[in-house]
């Protein structure tokens, strides 16, 4: 015989849910809300937020009226917002920036101390975007002082061309650079000429552009020194797109030019003046 099984006894337990309280839930909600209009809001600047956020953590718990607030700051300092959104996506450490303590002391530096007219504050932040994040008394103060010091004063002192330079370390950039064209036996007065007229030395790399191109110009090319004190814009131009090809095509037609000549105007310029030289070696040597 079959004994028949029982139903199981209901047991009277609390009811429990594993949902939130309405109020949390509306909270999560409206935070979720926030940060989506904060990312969508770096999209539109064209601040890319994968970045963003993992280069500076700390974004992700940034209200969106900060970022507003820094939007406006760098707006009223003359910055076009696509030079905002660049500067932001190259720099996203500014996104978390205060304001007060971090920008506005960088900013009366570059007007009061420097001497940056406001009109070309623009000019300057955009062309180096880094002189926002550096650190005003251990880099660009420091810096600053020495380039004064070394030449960079009264007709000649820092300007939004040249304010690139706060940025270099004095120890591992300028003075080396600097010792380089002393070891060419230029003396203390010629190299401070020399970088004044071409303040793009003090940015190149010693191993990488000025030590080929000195080595090429002597070498092969057997230039005098002299010429590269006349003309230290030299250092600018590329070794391989334009030194080395404009001098061998020189060579071949048994010419030479002085190094301004030969690099400053444009390729066709260059080869006017190429035809130019030939038709007046055509002339003479039918005189002949």
């Amino acid at each position: 015989m079959m004994t028949r099984l029982q139903p199981p006894v209901p047991l009277n337990l609390p009811k429990t849910s594993v949902q939130p309280p309405s109020h949390i839930s509306a909270t999560t909600k409206d935070a979720g809300l926030l940060f989506r209009q904060k990312i969508l809001h770096l999209q539109a600047l064209n601040v890319n937020p994968q970045k963003a956020l993992h280069q500076n953590p700390n974004f992700r718990c940034t209200p969106l009226s900060s970022l507003l607030s820094l939007e406006h700051y760098l707006l009223s300092l003359g910055l076009s917002p696509p030079a905002v959104g660049r500067i932001l996506d190259m720099h996203p450490k500014l996104l978390t920036a205060d304001i007060p303590r971090d920008l506005e002391p960088i900013i009366d530096f570059l007007l009061e101390e420097v001497l940056i007219p406001f009109n070309d504050l623009p000019k300057s932040l955009t062309r180096c975007p880094r002189i926002l994040v550096s650190d005003l008394k251990t880099q660009l103060r420091p810096t600053f002082k020495f380039l004064v010091e070394f030449g960079f004063k009264g007709s000649h002192k820092i300007n939004c061309q040249t304010t690139v330079l706060l940025v270099s370390s004095v120890e591992r950039t300028l003075k080396p650079k600097i010792d380089f064209l002393k070891n060419l036996r230029f003396s203390d007065e010629e190299v401070e000429r020399m970088v004044i007229r071409s303040p793009g030395l003090l940015t190149f790399s010693v191993e990488n552009n000025l030590v080929p191109k000195v080595d090429f110009f002597i070498q092969e090319m057997k230039g005098d020194l002299d010429e590269l004190k006349k003309f230290p814009q030299y250092f600018s131009f590329s070794l391989e797109r334009k030194i080395k090809p404009r001098y061998r095509i020189l060579v071949d037609h048994g010419f030479k030019l002085p190094l301004a000549q030969m690099l400053r105007v444009s390729d066709g310029e260059f080869n006017a003046r190429l035809i130019e030289m030939r038709l007046k070696l055509a002339e003479r040597s039918s005189l002949l």
